[in-house]
C-alpha cells in the first residue's frame, strides 16, 4: 500500500499513524520485528531521520520496543493493541456520525443506511 504522505501535517506523525494502522490491521503481529529505519524510510520516500523520529514516538507509547543490536519489535501486549484498535475505530465512527449529521441525517436514518449497506456487503 502506498504511503500517501501529505504536507498538511507533520510527516513523522503520519508515519506513526501508518505503522499503528499496520499493527492494528495485522500486517505486523505482536512480537514481529519491524523493518530497519533505512528500509522503511526508502519505502516511504522520507529522510531516515524522519523515520527515526516516528520510531522514537512509537517507542515512547510502548507500541514498539528496541532490543539493542537486534532492531525494533512490536509489543506483545495484545491488550494495548486491541485498545488502540478500539480507540481508532471509535474516532472514525465519531467522524462519520458528525459528517452524517452535518448532511442532515437523523440517527435512525443513519442506522437504516448502515444496516442496508452491511447487508449488501454480506451478499
Amino acid at each position: 500500500m502506498p504511503w500517501n504522505l501529505d504536507s498538511d501535517r507533520p510527516i513523522f506523525l503520519q508515519i506513526v499513524e501508518r505503522i499503528q494502522m499496520d499493527i492494528i490491521a495485522g500486517k505486523y503481529t505482536p512480537g514481529d520485528k519491524l523493518p530497519s529505519v533505512r528500509d522503511l524510510a526508502a519505502e516511504a520516500a522520507v529522510n531516515p531521520n524522519t523515520m527515526q523520529k516516528a520510531f522514537q514516538e512509537l517507542e515512547r507509547t510502548g507500541l514498539v520496543h528496541s532490543q539493542r543490536t537486534s532492531g525494533r519489535f512490536i509489543t506483545e501486549d495484545t491488550t494495548m493493541i486491541e485498545e488502540l484498535k478500539t480507540s481508532f475505530a471509535n474516532e472514525k465512527i465519531h467522524e462519520f456520525l458528525t459528517l452524517m449529521q452535518q448532511l442532515g441525517f437523523e440517527n435512525e436514518q443513519i442506522l437504516d443506511m448502515m444496516n442496508r449497506n452491511m447487508k449488501e456487503e454480506q451478499a
